[in-house]
C-alpha cells in the first residue's frame, strides 16, 4: 500500500482528545485509508501525518469528511538508516 506524508496547518494549537482520534480513525477505516502516525510541531500549530492510502484523493476525502485540512499530501518511500547502511556496505 503506498504511504503518503500530509502536511497539515492549524490556525490555534491543537489538541487531539482521545474521542476525537477515535472519530477520525472510524472515517478513515470508512474510507479506506490508515493514519500510521503524526509529528505535532512545537507551537502545536502544525502536524506531519503518515498514512498508508490507495490514493492521494482518499487521503484527501478522509480529511474533509474528518474536517481536517491537508495542505500538502505527498506520495513517500520508506528510508530507514539500517537498510542504508546496509546498502553501503554491500556496495562497498
Amino acid at each position: 500500500m503506498p504511504l503518503y506524508l500530509i502536511e497539515r496547518t492549524f490556525a490555534d494549537q491543537l489538541e487531539v482528545s482521545p474521542e476525537g482520534a477515535a472519530s477520525i480513525m472510524r472515517i478513515n477505516d470508512d474510507v479506506g485509508v490508515r493514519w500510521l502516525y503524526s509529528f505535532l510541531s512545537a507551537d502545536k500549530k502544525k502536524t506531519y501525518c503518515l498514512y498508508e492510502a490507495p490514493s492521494a484523493e482518499l487521503i484527501r476525502e478522509a480529511a474533509q469528511r474528518n474536517g481536517l485540512p491537508a495542505d500538502v499530501v505527498i506520495e513517500v518511500d520508506e528510508l530507514r538508516p539500517p537498510a542504508v547502511q546496509a546498502e553501503a556496505v554491500a556496495t562497498a
